[in-house]
């Protein structure tokens, strides 16, 4: 389906905001790509589309925190791999807006199952692998689609950088942890040498690429995207980040459920899963569907992932609902795919919550969209119906 039209009332569905008001009955009206009003009963203006949402349910766009969509290719295999780096272990000047294919299947196939927004970067072979960005799922080109960039910086712990760079530099867990720390203690130099030149170029360090990609995590103006599956390795995370002061989340999180309360006290987000699939490799070996409930239940802002394309995209929906299934609140597993993945990719003025004045991505499902059993029957990005 698609509308050009500047007006749509979605009509006399129960609206699950993801706001203060919670559950709204009634009508949402969208004006110029935004939400306009959420009302009871709202007149349609002359030559509105009209959404007939009788007997649906109306979400925010579902919204995924972390994954490789878009960089890598939909049914093809060296070809459309992009979104790991083998030749360097530590490459933050890399940024997947250079990588990523707004042509991919797996675009339209995440916006016809409701997902209308997602933070795509490079995977985790390197200790620092490059920025991630956030796309909406609709348009031609990256600056189409782009509405947040960078907007993290991508590093690894645990089994993945030791095993993509075994025969060149990382041989333990401890390597991997002094990568990281050199380069942001590098970072930091190097940003202070900055500021103390001030305009005097002739003081000013030589120009570093590397370092100057890092300087928004030394900033804080992007937080280090930590991929940690085991316990150790998540406070191994925590720990370099307060040593230098930087925010972070903290991805994957398998282990999170055995150390709940460090979490929790770390204060960084978390980022849970994959979790549909069989554990791969030892430090999946705890894996389990009730970590975002222990999470969640601990006081941690906790969004689940389908780290696409390990789960596919579309069914992040229905990994809320496993966690559901695990003993996590309906709600609170609905805020993890909407409300708390924008406010951890610092969108939440704009996204996550069906609001006045918020962009409309909204999705109108049969059923609990939580389930298998559901359908998707209307999709609007910004607006616009995309499905």
């Amino acid at each position: 389906m698609s509308c050009s039209k500047e007006t749509v009332l979605i009509r006399n569905g129960t609206v699950y905001t993801m706001g203060p008001d919670k559950i709204v009955q009634g009508d949402i009206l969208v004006k110029n790509g935004r939400i306009a009003k959420i009302a009871g009963r709202i007149k349609a203006s002359a030559g509105a589309e009209i959404i007939d949402a009788g007997g649906c349910n109306v979400f925010p766009g579902f919204i995924e925190a972390h994954c490789h969509l878009g960089l890598h290719g939909y049914g093809i295999g060296y070809e459309g791999a992009d979104y790991n780096e083998y030749n360097d272990a530590v490459t933050p000047h890399l940024r997947s807006i250079d990588a990523f294919n707004p042509f991919d299947e797996t675009v339209r196939l995440a916006a016809a199952g409701g997902v209308t927004t997602v933070n795509a970067g490079p995977g985790s072979a390197n200790v620092v692998g490059g920025t991630f960005a956030v796309y909406k799922m609709k348009g031609r080109t990256v600056e189409e689609m782009v509405i947040r960039t960078p907007s993290a910086m991508k590093c690894a712990f645990g089994e993945n950088p030791k095993n993509c760079h075994r025969d060149k530099m990382i041989k333990t867990r401890m390597t991997t942890a002094a990568c990281l720390r050199e380069l942001l203690f590098r970072t930091r130099e190097y940003y202070e040498k900055k500021i103390a030149a001030g305009a005097d170029a002739s003081k000013a360090p030589a120009f570093d690429f590397k370092l100057e990609a890092m300087l928004p995590v030394i900033k804080k103006e992007i937080p280090l995207k930590a991929h940690a599956h085991q316990a150790n390795d998540i406070v191994t995370a925590i720990r370099i980040a307060k040593e230098f002061g930087i925010d972070m989340t903290l991805d994957h999180c398998t282990e999170g459920h055995l150390i709940a309360e460090a979490v929790r006290e770390s204060g960084f987000p978390v980022i849970v899963g994959p979790s549909f699939t069989h554990a791969s490799k030892f430090e999946l070996q705890n894996k389990s569907w009730e970590t975002p409930k222990v999470l969640a239940q601990a006081g941690c802002l906790v969004a689940v992932t389908t780290d696409s394309p390990v789960i596919p995209q579309q069914y992040l929906p229905l990994c809320a609902g496993l966690a559901v299934q695990a003993g996590m609140d309906y709600y609170e597993a609905l805020k993890a795919i909407t409300v708390n993945p924008a406010k951890i990719l610092g969108l939440d003025g704009r996204i996550g919550s069906l609001e006045e004045g918020k962009d409309a991505d909204i999705v109108v499902c049969e059923g609990d969209p939580l389930s298998n059993t559901s359908r998707i029957r209307s999709v609007l990005i910004d607006g616009i119906p995309v499905a």
